[in-house]
């Protein structure tokens, strides 16, 4: 299975990401996150990679998560309403967002992109 990666375009990391895949000649499928969010499973399974930390989905650097609105829902909410939030507002995801087999990664850091996409059967 190739990588779903989920994506803004207007995203510098995001384009740089697109492009270290296209380098590496590594196979995927882009989506718009904004419009296509991950699936519950795929949110679930980068919960997982970040050791159950939930929080670790935001994209805390966003004018929407920034929302003092938002803040103080955060906290009340549990972990299935916080997951069906961010389905249902994909640019609180922070990106890019890419799953796969064995694959679960937030964000650009080439290091650990190689190791990931090396480590793959």
């Amino acid at each position: 299975m190739k990588a779903k990666v989920y994506q803004y375009e207007k995203c510098s990391t995001c384009r740089k990401a697109i492009a270290w895949l296209r380098e590496k000649g590594i196979e995927f499928s882009s989506f718009p996150i904004r419009q296509r969010t991950p699936t519950l499973k795929e949110l679930k399974t980068m919960v997982n990679a970040h050791g159950g930390e939930v929080r670790k989905l935001f994209n805390t650097s966003s004018k929407d998560y920034r929302d003092p609105d938002l803040k103080e829902l955060l906290p009340t909410l549990s972990e299935k309403q916080v997951l069906d939030l961010l389905r249902e507002r994909g640019n609180l995801i922070k990106r890019p967002f890419v799953v796969g087999d064995g694959i679960a990664l937030q964000g650009f850091k080439p290091d650990a992109w190689e190791k990931a996409f090396s480590d793959r059967p």
